[in-house]
């Protein structure tokens, strides 16, 4: 298991060129912040020429502030490497969804089993939904309300981007698995909160979209350094040369890590930057 304690020197590696950032529990503290320290430290990657990139499990709309206040020009991994929208142009760069077929049968199903199941629609920037339930909410979902509220049949006329189901925790501990067995040849389904599912097309991930805008910027993936915190930052943290997992991370993530840094309430980016030579 790798220390949250330095040692004086962190081990060779390539020189990196690209950082990859998850936002929730890694980028952000627990007040959805991105502390003055690590701010300051991330600002100082362009000078060197190092590219800054946002992976994120959540929508372009929720991420515009944030991308902003970094003062970046990158690409950048939307719904857990589903999009890789360019905030520049305002356009997808890349983009795989859920045929729309598949997402009415898992709603179909999900609902018969559980009627008040809340669904979610996600299609490239824009929300929809038959109703809006605010007992059962995302970070997304308390910044910005839907662009729609219509029955399923009104919208869901075209490939879904991600669908999310949300509801009492114990009714998703019993669709997780059914759900997941049912479609496991579709989708892929993300759980990183009590009562909420991410699904996504099948061959989604962050590790994917991650090696794609690497390679736009033609930068080795031994050169790319990966911070998260959930498991579905694994795989990306696997496919890069640098693996940094923070201190509050799931222990799957701290796993595959090379080092384990603070906590994201303690600067764990910034010192992930400053231990590996970036600051």
């Amino acid at each position: 298991m790798p220390s949250p304690n330095p040692p004086s020197t962190p081990p060779a590696h390539a020189p990196i060129r690209l950082v990859a950032l998850d936002l929730d529990g890694t980028l952000l503290n627990d007040a959805k912040e991105v502390s003055q320290r690590t701010l300051e430290a991330l600002a100082g990657l362009s000078q060197r020429g190092v590219k800054v990139v946002i992976a994120t499990a959540r929508p372009p709309r929720s991420v515009r502030h944030i991308y902003q206040q970094l003062r970046l020009d990158t690409l950048q991994i939307n719904y857990n490497g589903a999009l890789i929208w360019d905030p520049l142009a305002k356009t997808a760069f890349f983009h795989r969804p859920i045929p729309a077929d598949v997402v009415r049968n898992i709603i179909a199903s999900a609902r018969e089993a559980y009627s008040d199941v809340q669904v979610t629609c996600e299609v490239l920037d824009r929300w929809y939904t038959d109703f809006f339930d605010p007992r059962y909410i995302t970070e997304t979902g308390r910044l910005f309300r839907p662009d729609v509220i219509a029955p399923i049949d009104k919208f869901l006329t075209e490939p879904i981007t991600k669908l999310l189901l949300l509801s009492n925790p114990l009714i998703l501990d019993a669709l997780v698995p059914a759900l997941g067995q049912a479609y496991e040849r579709e989708v892929s389904l993300v759980r990183t909160e009590p009562n909420l599912i991410q699904i996504m097309e099948r061959q989604v991930s962050k590790a994917r979209a991650l090696m794609m805008v690497a390679r736009f910027y033609e930068v080795p993936m031994n050169q790319v350094m990966a911070i998260g915190d959930a498991p579905n930052d694994v795989g990306m943290l696997q496919s890069s040369g640098v693996a940094i997992a923070v201190d509050n991370a799931h222990p799957r993530v701290k796993e595959v890590a090379h080092w384990v840094a603070p906590s994201n309430n303690d600067h764990g980016v910034q010192a992930a930057l400053e231990r590996y030579g970036l600051v």
